[in-house]
């Protein structure tokens, strides 16, 4: 779109929701003239809701979810399995699984996945975290298993493979989803009949 004939308010915006994951040019001009001809009330309503969650939500210091209170809600519950751990990439993964009705225990999200080509080693991970909760023995119900959720692709295998090279020398149960998920696929994106035959029939590492 030409600079030259284009308001710089227009140009900003656009270059904004350019920013984002998965929007690219032509649909952040699309999402820029809907804003444009929309009520002034449905821009200030989003714009709220965009402050608002970076105001109020932030992470649970126990499985890095995200959330509005600390611990959040499921590392909160009495209801849950606490033996088990679940370990996924990303928040978005928990929602998937949670859709499933399948698994009721505590979840540990890394928020990423190793990948070296864009710098990111096991280092820059949640993994050291999921190490202590794992050798914590004081609670009354320690861990006994640790589901790998890792999207079935190579950072996600990497990552999964990593975890459970360090988690070999614990004595805790290692498993990984079956692969009924498609390889390439993002968890998030996998329907509920897949995913919950995928925790079903998880496979020891």
């Amino acid at each position: 779109m030409s600079s030259s004939i284009t308001p710089r308010p227009i140009q900003k915006l656009i270059e904004e929701f350019g920013r984002l994951p998965g929007i690219g040019p032509k649909t952040a001009s699309r999402l820029t003239f809907h804003m444009l001809r929309s009520p002034r009330e449905q821009a200030t309503a989003l714009a709220d809701a965009i402050l608002d969650v970076k105001d109020r939500v932030t992470l649970c210091s126990v499985c890095f979810n995200t959330t509005e209170s600390d611990p959040c809600a499921i590392c909160a519950s009495h209801d849950r399995e606490r033996e088990q751990i679940c370990v996924v990439q990303e928040p978005l993964d928990i929602l998937a699984l949670e859709r499933t009705g399948e698994y009721r225990g505590l979840y540990h999200v890394l928020h990423g996945a190793i990948s070296p080509l864009d710098g990111i080693g096991p280092d820059k991970l949640r993994i050291k975290e999921l190490l202590v909760r794992v050798e914590d023995r004081r609670g009354d119900a320690p861990v006994a298993e640790v589901i790998l959720a890792m999207n079935n692709d190579i950072p996600g295998n990497a990552t999964a493979y990593s975890i459970f090279n360090q988690l070999s020398k614990t004595g805790v149960r290692v498993t990984r989803l079956a692969s009924g998920l498609p390889v390439g696929g993002d968890l998030e994106y996998a329907d509920e009949v897949t995913l919950g035959r995928a925790l079903s029939g998880r496979r020891e590492l």
